[in-house]
């Protein structure tokens, strides 16, 4: 039974890791990766990066980052910026829409983390299995 809850325990903690991955590639990509990445740098304002930073909470919470996950964590962080005095309804639109659109470049980077994550656990195991036994 205790190995039971160690492999679960086990592939809680590698899905964690790689929604905490996922999370950091999100933000990353928006500030850096994208082709508009200066752009997007420079009209960054104090509540969009308070805004990104929830988006990215609520997909550290999920169990599988999706998109219709990525997509609703980013409408219900909009509807609550849309209620604040401070924010304007363009910038939040504009902000929704570039948010949305990165979806299909935060995909392909996860891809690469992930099966590179992947393929480095893999040898690790085999390199254990194939160790010769001491005497």
């Amino acid at each position: 039974m205790a190995q039971k809850k160690a492999s679960n325990s086990h592939a809680g903690a590698l899905i964690a890791g790689i929604t905490g991955l996922t999370a950091a590639v999100v933000g990353t990509y928006y500030l850096y990766g994208s082709k508009n990445a200066p752009k997007n740098r420079a009209q960054v304002k104090g509540w969009m990066l308070k805004a990104k930073g929830e988006v990215l909470e609520r997909l550290e919470g999920a169990q599988e980052v999706t998109e219709s996950t990525y997509l609703s964590a980013i409408d219900a962080i909009a509807k609550k910026y849309n209620a604040l005095k401070n924010v304007e309804p363009a910038e939040l639109e504009s902000f929704v829409a570039g948010m949305k659109s990165h979806w299909t470049g935060i995909q392909k980077s996860v891809k690469k983390a992930v099966s590179g994550k992947k393929a480095g656990a893999s040898k690790a195991k085999t390199a254990k299995k194939s160790a010769p036994k001491k005497k």
